[in-house]
């Protein structure tokens, strides 16, 4: 596992150890997911969902995201998740060790903003993202012209909206997809 563009590109990173339930984005599916992306990642504020070992926050923060709200409820992965942030000498990521529907409320109550939210939950959970994602459209945590990702199985059947952000790309692998979708009022 490593991150595929910007200022850390091809750092390796540590990935989840042999029996943790953990599928981290494939490095092509996220190089591709972060391409289509581009320049929006750019001075963004970020919540990664379900962060895993934190590849899609780290890539995102290596392609020049202001900072990065990680969410892991499994404290094991959590400490991976940590290492990868710390191997980067990085501050500009926070990471809560709790699950992701109660911080994204949390997060509302607190003022915060984003600009790109990713979710990747566990496949067979796949809709638990779906629902969190329009959670954080609905608690107002949204800029205006955010992008919402949910990272999902290749098969799984997706609303053309979720909370005012409409499907604008669906990039799909053999085995998962990522679904992009943006607020109406913006373009790629």
């Amino acid at each position: 596992m490593r991150i595929t563009g910007g200022m850390w590109r091809s750092r390796r990173l540590k990935g989840p150890r042999r029996g943790m339930a953990v599928r981290p984005t494939p490095d092509a599916m996220r190089e591709r997911a972060f391409a289509v992306l581009g320049d929006t990642v750019e001075d963004a504020r970020v919540l990664d969902l379900f962060a895993g070992t934190g590849a899609v926050g780290l890539e995102a923060l290596s392609r020049g995201a202001d900072s990065v709200v990680f969410v892991e409820r499994d404290r094991a992965v959590a400490r991976i998740l940590r290492e990868n942030l710390e191997s980067l000498n990085e501050d500009l990521g926070t990471i809560l060790v709790r699950a992701a529907a109660p911080v994204v409320l949390d997060l509302a109550r607190r003022g915060q903003v984003f600009d790109l939210v990713w979710a990747d939950p566990p496949f067979d959970r796949w809709r638990l993202g779906l629902e969190v994602l329009e959670k954080a459209a609905n608690a107002e945590i949204l800029e205006p012209t955010a992008t919402l990702c949910l990272e999902c199985p290749a098969d799984a059947k997706l609303p053309h909206a979720i909370g005012g952000c409409r499907l604008n790309r669906d990039l799909t692998g053999s085995a998962s997809r990522v679904a992009i979708y943006r607020s109406h009022g913006s373009d790629f």
